[in-house]
């Protein structure tokens, strides 16, 4: 198993997920896709240049950033306020249940935390509830 510190990688969090019930790993607008029952739950999302003329003078998280699907929005404020190193949001992301996380400054364990939780908030009920029971 991988250090928990240790800097995670998309390659980490294919796995992760694929590791999850019933997840099909797909491609969409060309980046890695990982999905539940038809719901993607997670995806390597590049910066738009919208994205990056946003950050103003400020420089935009660097490395790959993978979006994970949230419960809602007061789970993503609750995540956010945990100020788990790596983990943030964007504008484009406003009123969207999801946050993203910059893989060279995410743990491992972090990220996995991020990608179950993800996982939950799609996966229909009986799959979900199979899975925390075991």
């Amino acid at each position: 198993m991988c250090d928990a510190h240790a800097m995670a990688t998309l390659d980490d969090a294919a796995r992760m997920a694929l590791e999850l019930p019933d997840v099909v790993e797909g491609e969409r607008h060309g980046n890695r896709t990982w999905s539940v029952a038809g719901k993607a739950f997670a995806w390597e999302r590049p910066f738009s240049k919208a994205d990056i003329k946003r950050f103003d003078d400020a420089t935009p998280p660097h490395g790959p950033i993978v979006a994970v699907r949230v419960g809602d929005l007061g789970e993503k404020e609750a995540v956010l306020a945990a100020q788990t190193k790596g983990v943030f949001t964007i504008p484009h992301f406003d009123g969207y249940a999801a946050v993203l996380i910059q893989l060279e400054k995410v743990g491992q364990r972090a990220l996995r935390a991020a990608i179950v939780d993800g996982w939950l908030a799609c996966a229909p009920t009986e799959l979900a509830n199979r899975y925390l029971r075991r």
